[in-house]
């Protein structure tokens, strides 16, 4: 694991070598069919961690948000989103980041969020300390708060939850402390050094959470669907996040309404 741990680190060395002469800079900027922006930094960044993973894990599989799947069914899958928070990039804002996640038979066990403007990181492994390290500060360490009414919840966009689909978030929203919006995966990194105390999100890709389970897990948190069950490929992209594993029963019950 090691040696897996040093090579995920690699690919978001060259993945941010290729992102940060782009940000804020002038960059064209087209609509995918989702209608989030996509912009050079994306593809190159993927091509770079692909081309890492094509060279050195020969016999992993991949699947990329800009490329798609190439052998989904091997033993090892690595889950890449190069830019998670691509209106926050073509914003100038630094809230974005870069997920290296990687999979064996289809379980999250390894995970990077890197934020390549500001050079904060975090590494996540299964059954390990996740680790991080930045200038502006933050120690590694979920936060105990068992009840919701105490809670900072956040969430990338209340678009995310439909009209007509969202009462069992707004139920969690009406009763948290706080609700905060914006963060993509940074609101995750956020979870596991104890400032932020659920993220609760929808319409998530395995890219999009593949890399956030070992590094908001190893920091004494829990990530799963809005059932409280684990996150698999096979989910239908509800994404729950607990600093506070006391917290899941209440969150899930409140998302349920």
């Amino acid at each position: 694991m090691d040696k897996l741990v040093a090579s995920a680190e690699a690919a978001a060395d060259l993945a941010g070598a290729v992102i940060r002469p782009l940000f804020r800079s002038a960059l064209l900027v087209e609509a995918k069919g989702d209608a989030s922006p996509v912009t050079e930094a994306d593809r190159g960044a993927e091509r770079a961690i692909r081309d890492h993973i094509a060279r050195h894990h020969p016999d992993h599989g991949v699947i990329g948000e800009e490329y798609g799947p190439d052998r989904p069914d091997a033993e090892w899958v690595w889950v890449l989103d190069p830019i998670d928070g691509t209106r926050a990039f073509v914003t100038g804002r630094p809230i974005f980041g870069t997920l290296i996640g990687l999979l064996h038979r289809g379980r999250p066990v390894l995970g990077i969020i890197d934020q390549p403007a500001t050079g904060e990181r975090w590494i996540g492994v299964e059954g390990r300390r996740t680790l991080f390290h930045g200038p502006f500060g933050g120690t590694v360490g979920c936060r105990p708060c068992p009840e919701v009414g105490q809670a900072e919840l956040s969430c990338t966009s209340p678009d995310m939850f439909p009209p007509g689909q969202d009462a069992g978030f707004q139920a969690l929203r009406r009763a948290a402390r706080r609700t905060t919006w914006g963060g993509d995966c940074y609101a995750y990194g956020l979870v596991a050094l104890g400032l932020v105390d659920i993220v609760a999100e929808a319409a998530m890709k395995p890219w999009d959470w593949g890399a956030l389970v070992p590094v908001v897990e190893g920091a004494g948190g829990r990530v799963t669907d809005h059932a409280g069950r684990p996150l698999t490929l096979d989910s239908e992209g509800d994404v729950l996040a607990v600093g506070d594993p006391a917290l899941l029963s209440a969150c899930t019950e409140l998302l349920s309404v």
